[in-house]
């Protein structure tokens, strides 16, 4: 029998890889709040270089859909996601002075 850790264990659904491996690339491909500038500050790889990556290690429609995801998802590119927070900001503002 198993002897049990007095450390809980938290379970996650995709549990990061260890390394900055293609694993770890397509793992962070699919996160939605890693950027591409993240993903190349770790590995060295640029967006188009994932964009291979995933293409090659994906089937095409799981492909398809990352990119549609990507392309939507303003959270991926750095500068997307800074003006977008701009707008809410300020949004929020005009909204508490009415």
């Amino acid at each position: 029998m198993k002897k049990r850790s007095l450390i809980p264990e938290t379970r996650v659904k995709n549990a990061e890889p260890k390394k900055y491996d293609e694993d770890w690339i397509i793992w962070a491909a699919w996160a939605d709040r890693i950027t591409f500038e993240e993903i190349q500050k770790k590995t060295g790889k640029r967006e188009s270089e994932v964009i291979k990556i995933m293409r090659k290690n994906l089937k095409k429609n799981s492909f398809k859909l990352w990119r549609k995801r990507v392309h939507n998802t303003s959270i991926k590119h750095r500068k997307k996601f800074k003006e977008g927070r701009k707008k809410i900001r300020e949004k929020i503002k005009i909204s508490d002075i009415n």
